[in-house]
């Protein structure tokens, strides 16, 4: 949980069920070979812990490397207050969560865009007022790259192994970022120190 705030937004109740048209999507991107093994409830259920971590958050979000739909769909899902970018560099991936946006009616908040990241960073540097990776790539480059794409006092959130701690303070330090959760979740969050809208080159 991030420290200072509840583990629930008021807009959009993270207690309540995912719906039954999101875990068929899900359903439908596993099969695809989009996403794990694991089931797609729990998997689901497992990406509320990026909600849980944007709890007082609003404005624009990226989903960097969000080809399976996780966690970009379940905060779509929870927060429909919040503008969601979906990126991935595969189109396969994007033309699945294009094709699912659609079909959600989630069209007017929920974008998708086939890019690498550095493309988006040269486009959009400090332009989202928070950043949400899973599985995205080695630590080091995934917060790397996160904190070129968040704005000064955004956010960023990142999923976490089920044991261990990956994030060097050193590498924290060099970023300009502080570490803002109490370690108890499923995922890290992190903010930029200096409040400004900058790109990191770190």
């Amino acid at each position: 949980m991030v420290r200072g705030h509840d583990s629930e937004d008021s807009v959009g109740s993270a207690a309540a069920p995912i719906a039954e048209a999101v875990l068929d999507v899900l359903t439908e991107s596993q099969i695809l070979g989009f996403l794990g093994e694991r089931s797609v409830a729990e998997a689901a259920e497992h990406s509320r812990g990026f909600v849980r971590a944007l709890s007082g958050s609003s404005g624009r979000v990226i989903d960097i490397g969000a080809g399976g739909g996780l966690p970009g769909l379940v905060i779509a899902h929870d927060r429909p207050d919040l503008e969601l970018v979906l990126v991935d560099r595969r189109s396969k991936r994007t033309d699945f969560l294009r094709r699912v946006v659609r079909r959600l009616g989630w069209n007017d908040r929920v974008a998708v865009q086939e890019a690498d990241v550095e493309q988006v960073i040269l486009r959009e540097a400090g332009g989202f007022d928070s950043v949400v990776a899973r599985g995205f790539g080695p630590p080091s480059e995934t917060i790397r790259l996160a904190s070129r794409l968040v704005r000064g006092g955004g956010r960023i959130v990142i999923s976490e192994p089920p044991t261990g701690d990956r994030w060097e303070p050193e590498l924290l330090e060099a970023l300009g970022l502080i570490r803002l959760d109490d370690h108890t979740d499923s995922v890290s969050v992190f903010q930029p120190t200096d409040g400004s809208n900058v790109s990191r080159e770190t």
